[in-house]
């Protein structure tokens, strides 16, 4: 007999394995620094991976390709023959909400992924605080381009993550 109760789902990620890899994470900062360094460059020395699917109220960071975490280990081995295509990228930082689960989790798969191919001069990172440590920073502590670096920013949306 059953006794009714449901219980929850696995969560996506227990379909695929969990990452071996620990990237280390990037701060805001170094970040605004690699896409001022790229915007006078002719080559890109980092990808920006925003990995939220339906979370993108509020805007994304300028640069930044979309991959949705939940379909990030199917797409590892592209993603890897792309930045090693380009012979530029050495950086490639990944970022959600507050990159404390899907970003370090494709982070992991990432360079996990680069291990495998024998690829070492590439190497895998998590934007620290994810995007609301991006916004916190550029609205608390400026500076303030941080905040013009953003597709589709919307301040109203960030209030809400401003305590703390």
């Amino acid at each position: 007999m059953s006794s009714g109760i449901q219980s929850e789902p696995p969560p996506w990620h227990a379909a695929f394995p969990a990452p071996k890899a620990t990237p280390g994470a990037i701060p805001a900062s170094q970040l605004l620094a690699m896409i001022k360094q790229w915007r006078t460059s002719d080559k890109p020395t980092h990808l920006l991976v925003d990995v939220r699917r339906n979370d993108h109220e509020g805007g994304t960071i300028s640069t930044s390709v979309n991959l949705p975490a939940q379909t990030m280990y199917y797409s590892l081995s592209t993603l890897v023959a792309l930045v090693k295509a380009t012979q530029s990228i050495k950086s490639v930082i990944f970022y959600c909400g507050a990159s404390r689960g899907r970003g370090p989790r494709c982070a992991g798969w990432f360079q996990d992924a680069l291990d495998e191919f024998g690829i070492e001069d590439v190497k895998s990172y998590i934007l620290e605080g994810g995007i609301k440590g991006w916004v916190k920073q550029g609205r608390k502590q400026g500076p303030e381009e941080m905040l013009m670096l953003m597709e589709g920013y919307e301040a109203g949306y960030w209030d809400q993550f401003m305590d703390g």
